[in-house]
C-alpha cells in the first residue's frame, strides 16, 4: 500500500475570506454552523469516533478543555454532520475536521475551517498551521494555504498505532 504525503500547510489569518454569504445559504438549507457546547462533548466526540476514529475523538475531546472550547460544528435536523477543531493535537494547529458524506459538497467544511482560523485569530494568532494535511487543494482554494517545505510526516511522526502487541 502506498502511503499519501501529509504534510502541514502555513495560512495567514489577517486574511480570511469573508462567508456571509455562505454561512446566510447553508442557514436557509437548515444548517446550524457554531462553537461546540461543553454539554456537547460526550455526543461530538462519539461522533467522531464512529465516523473518524480514536485519533481523531482524542484529539476532539482535548478541544473541548480549552477555554473557550475550541471546536465548531454543523448541525442538520438536530444531528452533527461536521466538526472542526483548532489548538488539539498542538497549540496554534488546526485539525482534525471532517463532514460526514451525505453532507459534503455544499461548503460546510469550508466554513468550519474558516469559523476556527477566525477563532485562533481572535485568541492572537498570526498564523495557524493546518497539520497532516489530506486534501491540500482544499485548504489552498478556501483559505490561502502553503505548504511547509520538509514537513512530512510532521507532528504524527512515530505515533503509536491500534495494532495489537
Amino acid at each position: 500500500m502506498t502511503q499519501h504525503p501529509m504534510h502541514d500547510m502555513l495560512v495567514r489569518l489577517y486574511d480570511l475570506p469573508e462567508t456571509g454569504s455562505l454561512r446566510q445559504r447553508l442557514e436557509s438549507e437548515g444548517y446550524d454552523i457554531r462553537p461546540a457546547l461543553a454539554a456537547e462533548k460526550s455526543l461530538l466526540v462519539a461522533w467522531v469516533r464512529q465516523h473518524y476514529g480514536d485519533g481523531w475523538a482524542s484529539e476532539a475531546e482535548v478541544a473541548f478543555s480549552l477555554q473557550p472550547v475550541g471546536c465548531h460544528i454543523a448541525v442538520h435536523n438536530a444531528r452533527i454532520v461536521g466538526f472542526a477543531c483548532h489548538d488539539a493535537a498542538y497549540r496554534n494547529f488546526f485539525g482534525p475536521t471532517g463532514v460526514h458524506p451525505d453532507h459534503q459538497g455544499r461548503g460546510l467544511g469550508r466554513l468550519l475551517l474558516i469559523d476556527c482560523l477566525r477563532a485562533m485569530r481572535h485568541q492572537g494568532y498570526a498564523y495557524a498551521i493546518i497539520g497532516g494535511v489530506g486534501p491540500a487543494d482544499f485548504y489552498r482554494k478556501a483559505v490561502g494555504a502553503v505548504s511547509i517545505k520538509g514537513s512530512d510526516p510532521g507532528i504524527y511522526r512515530g505515533i503509536l498505532s491500534d495494532i495489537p502487541v
